[in-house]
């Protein structure tokens, strides 16, 4: 039964459907027996299992892509295209599956597997998967789905493989992320408690940046990390990390990462971390380190640091602050912007570096103290000033 009978597949499907029981393969073969009346050669068995459990078991046929260290995302157009991202852009794999419904049950199933819905009542979904067997995602994958007709020629699956980042800031430096002649310079910045954030956008290494920052932070200081899903893993004796969490399939039990913020500051912390700011959290953030917690920090879709300040307007709006309160806190809250990027060959790193600055107009502005293909401009001064303001020249 090399290619399994459709209808056959489709009871078991019916049958498994009903079952209270874990989907084990003694469950599943049994399945398979009963519904084709017992009589079951051991290759038409096996086939059907093999089927089965791609069909009914994790992420089916996309398990192997997902289980590859190299891959970022795996991104699901339709039954017959099926993408990676292993750094270097996006490859067409040679996956496919049988029809759109075949697409849409993984879906749901992933879904479900996140404590979502998926159905024409609910065509989208936005969840995260726990890590998996067989090695797959050391910290689980964020899912996104879009059925039709909303996601037009076929159903839409977006898996971001989460790895926790590990390197220290030694190692950026040696392998060039962080070129030498700036790396004096990012060292006295976290040693001397500033704040920065690190921005820049999808898969340009901002965790990364991060969690070597982090690292370097003195071993006498303790860390609170808010994320919502575990990347951050600085090699750092004293860290501790909240992970949000979604509502379930009843819309309840939500926390958010505001919430967690707020939880943070009565943990009595040296530094709070949002490990990316990309809702009204920034406010909660910024009040925390405007009363005394000095040299926190957190990460920012930006594609560059003179973008920020719109950014965090933006954001901050989410959560009720206006334009005005929103920069005279971020004048007081943060001191550095990092800037990484990923080129075209797949090379990750930081690109430039910017000072937190308010302008004339009262409003803030970011000035480039630093730019890898420039060297440092006059605005690094301004560093230089900040670092002897906190003993740090």
């Amino acid at each position: 039964m090399t290619s399994p009978d459709p209808d056959l597949l489709a009871r078991v499907r019916e049958r498994l459907a009903h079952t209270a029981t874990a989907l084990t393969p003694d469950v599943m073969a049994a399945a398979l027996r009963a519904e084709c009346g017992g009589v079951l050669g051991d290759t038409d068995l096996l086939d059907g299992l093999a089927h089965l459990e791609t069909e009914l078991v994790g992420a089916g046929r996309l398990e192997p892509l997902l289980a590859d260290p190299a891959v970022a995302d795996v991104l699901v157009v339709g039954p017959r295209r099926v993408w990676v991202d292993r750094g270097a852009g996006l490859e067409l794999t040679d996956v496919v599956f049988e029809d759109d419904d075949a697409v849409r049950r993984l879906a749901a199933r992933l879904a479900l597997t996140a404590g979502r819905r998926l159905d024409d009542a609910q065509p989208w979904v936005d969840g995260h998967l726990p890590a998996g067997p067989g090695g797959r995602a050391g910290s689980g994958i964020r899912l996104h789905a879009v059925l039709p007709p909303l996601a037009h020629g076929g159903t839409c699956i977006s898996l971001r493989v989460l790895r926790p980042a590990t390197q220290t800031l030694d190692t950026l430096i040696d392998g060039g992320a962080v070129p030498a002649d700036v790396a004096e310079l990012v060292r006295r910045v976290v040693a001397a408690r500033l704040a920065f954030l690190v921005v820049g956008g999808t898969g340009s290494g901002k965790t990364t940046l991060l969690n070597g920052l982090l690292g370097a932070v003195h071993p006498d200081e303790r860390v609170l990390c808010v994320e919502d899903a575990h990347e951050l893993d600085p090699v750092h004796p004293h860290v501790v990390s909240l992970l949000a969490r979604g509502a379930n399939v009843e819309g309840v039990g939500e926390v958010t990462v505001r919430d967690l913020v707020r939880q943070a500051l009565r943990m009595r912390p040296d530094r709070i971390v949002v490990g990316e700011v990309r809702g009204a959290e920034v406010v909660d953030l910024l009040t925390a380190l405007n009363t005394g917690h000095d040299g926190g920090a957190g990460t920012v879709h930006a594609n560059s640091p003179r973008e920020v300040p719109a950014r965090l307007e933006a954001l901050a709006a989410l959560g009720g602050l206006g334009r005005e309160a929103l920069h005279a806190q971020l004048a007081a809250a943060f001191q550095i912007v990092f800037s990484v990027h990923r080129w075209p060959s797949g090379r990750r790193g930081l690109r430039s570096i910017g000072v937190v600055e308010r302008g004339g107009s009262g409003y803030v502005r970011v000035l480039p103290v630093w730019e890898r293909d420039g060297g440092f401009t006059a605005s690094a001064d301004r560093v230089s000033a900040l670092l002897a303001e906190r003993g740090a020249s």
